[in-house]
């Protein structure tokens, strides 16, 4: 992997087996294209449910020459993320439009 990651947890404790998950992810985003330059995730869980459980809220800083790309899932914005996997997978997904998006812009400015 060549892209630089910073992993954040905050409210819950660091496990190898989320580190390894994150970083499978972010080995993904460098198939897509769009020159990633580095990746921010933090992960937390900021509050537990009485009848739900621990929700999830992830956020990703994917700095591209020239732009950063945000992705911000959690449970307040009507994301579930009752599994910090689930919610890691949802979030690396809209990250994954959000750069191929990014990238199709640039190819579009470059004709």
């Amino acid at each position: 992997m060549n892209i630089p990651v910073q992993i954040t947890y905050r409210d819950f404790d660091h496990t190898e087996a989320l580190d390894a998950f994150v970083r499978r992810h972010v080995e993904k985003l460098e198939t897509i294209g769009g020159q990633v330059t580095s990746c921010r995730v933090a992960l937390e869980s900021p509050h537990r449910h009485k009848s739900h459980g621990r929700h999830y809220r992830v956020r990703i800083d994917i700095s591209v020459p020239g732009a950063t790309l945000l992705v911000d899932r959690s449970p307040d914005n009507g994301h579930q993320g009752e599994d910090a996997y689930s919610a890691i997978d949802d979030a690396f997904d809209h990250a994954s439009r959000m750069l191929t998006e990014h990238a199709q812009r640039r190819r579009d400015l470059h004709r």
